[in-house]
């Protein structure tokens, strides 16, 4: 399989909630089509919740936890979801298109709500830290 593209939403999530996900196509774009799968069909907050668990199992089956940064989780979420309210009814390829700096400009976009590098701070990767700058 090349893209995540070959799944449909279902069968997404169930092969990254069940760790059988191939790593070669977990993406970054596949991180945020998960992410709006989620938001999309349980909400912000159970989809929080539902998402960073299921991450972080994934991260220790694949011996990638060093990768995941729970902050940078969570605000992109909450990042997703306000562009999913202001474009409700498109799927996926569509809502990526019209948003194409979460594939281009990430970090930037995941930076602006801080003063620090939220990237390379370890509390952050660990704990949740509410921005300091604009949401």
């Amino acid at each position: 399989m090349n893209s995540h593209y070959q799944l449909s939403d279902q069968e997404f999530e169930n092969q990254f909630s069940n760790c059988t996900i191939d790593p070669k196509i977990f993406s970054h774009e596949a991180h945020i089509r998960l992410a709006w799968i989620y938001i999309k069909k349980y909400g912000l907050e159970e989809a929080k919740n539902k998402y960073t668990f299921q991450l972080k199992n994934l991260t220790v089956f694949l011996g990638a936890t060093s990768k995941y940064n729970h902050t940078v989780t969570i605000i992109a979420m909450r990042i997703i979801h306000k562009l999913i309210e202001n474009k409700e009814n498109l799927d996926f390829k569509n809502f990526i298109n019209q948003n194409p700096e979460l594939n281009t400009d990430f970090k930037n976009l995941i930076n602006n709500h801080y003063s620090f590098d939220v990237f390379k701070n370890d509390l952050a990767k660990t704990s949740f830290i509410e921005p300091d700058l604009i949401y």
